[in-house]
């Protein structure tokens, strides 16, 4: 059977995953931090015809290996952390991170996530959550929460701290202070929907530890209130890529075509 044949599949394999991922990428597009992803080839093993020859005292010179490549496979899909643009809301619980980091939620189960996706609320006893009732956590690992009988106003500064009011116009400064994490390799996070990621092996949690918080100025991040991060996909580059994905299925498409055609001239040959 002729190699080209399912070289041009394993391409047409590849560029599909590549589109697939390109159309993920363009769909969110307007979605608070997300992060795009990329989708990396390499190629597949190669069938030696000949091998390699020294030099030998004869006079010849080496000879160097002959080999056929047997297409190419998508190597890895890597999640590309850079910062998005940045959103003005003047919302105050709209929360952004200024540098590599991500905020720390929980959900009703106590399991641990992280995002980027600062759109939080607070709910009718205080809770400071997110857009699926998560609750944001504090720099001890425990949910932040501004009791409406206790709090009349609060502000959310640059470190974290959370400044509050109550109904006297007392003010208490550090009535809690957001926790964050930050990663050696965020790549290493496994995406779970929601703009929520989940700890790996692979990622390295800061200080050892994925379920301790940091204080954003351990972190050296800072936080802006009334501001969001937005999805950092571009989308002239999207569709530039998509362009050439396209082109790259046409072009294995055709190599599938032509390598179907030498096979029915050979079948053909006794006719």
């Amino acid at each position: 059977m002729l190699r080209s044949l399912y070289s041009g599949v394993s391409g047409l394999q590849g560029f599909q995953t590549k589109l697939d991922v390109i159309g993920n990428n363009i769909a969110n597009v307007n979605t608070v931090g997300f992060k795009k992803s990329r989708v990396v080839f390499q190629d597949i093993l190669s069938q030696n015809i000949a091998g390699a020859t020294a030099p030998a005292d004869d006079g010849l010179g080496g000879i160097n290996p002959k080999q056929i490549g047997l297409g190419s496979k998508a190597a890895s899909i890597e999640t590309i952390f850079t910062t998005g643009s940045p959103q003005t809301t003047n919302v105050p619980t709209d929360l952004s991170i200024e540098g590599d980091g991500f905020f720390m939620v929980q959900n009703a189960a106590g399991a641990i996530y992280y995002t980027r996706a600062g759109n939080f609320t607070l709910d009718a006893a205080g809770n400071l959550v997110t857009s699926q009732g998560m609750k944001v956590l504090d720099s001890g690992g425990a949910p932040i929460n501004l009791p409406p009988d206790e709090v009349v106003s609060y502000s959310i500064g640059q470190d974290g701290s959370i400044n509050t009011v109550d109904d006297t116009g007392a003010v208490t400064e550090g009535y809690a202070q957001l926790g964050v994490m930050t990663f050696t390799n965020p790549a290493g996070l496994n995406k779970i929907g929601g703009s929520l990621y989940e700890y790996t092996v692979n990622a390295g949690a800061a200080n050892d530890d994925p379920l301790t918080p940091v204080t954003p100025t351990d972190a050296n991040v800072k936080i802006i209130s009334g501001q969001l991060e937005m999805s950092n996909v571009d989308l002239s580059e999207e569709l530039t890529e998509m362009i050439v994905a396209q082109r790259g299925l046409q072009a294995n498409s055709r190599i599938i075509t032509t390598s179907d055609s030498v096979l029915e001239e050979l079948v053909n040959l006794k006719r």
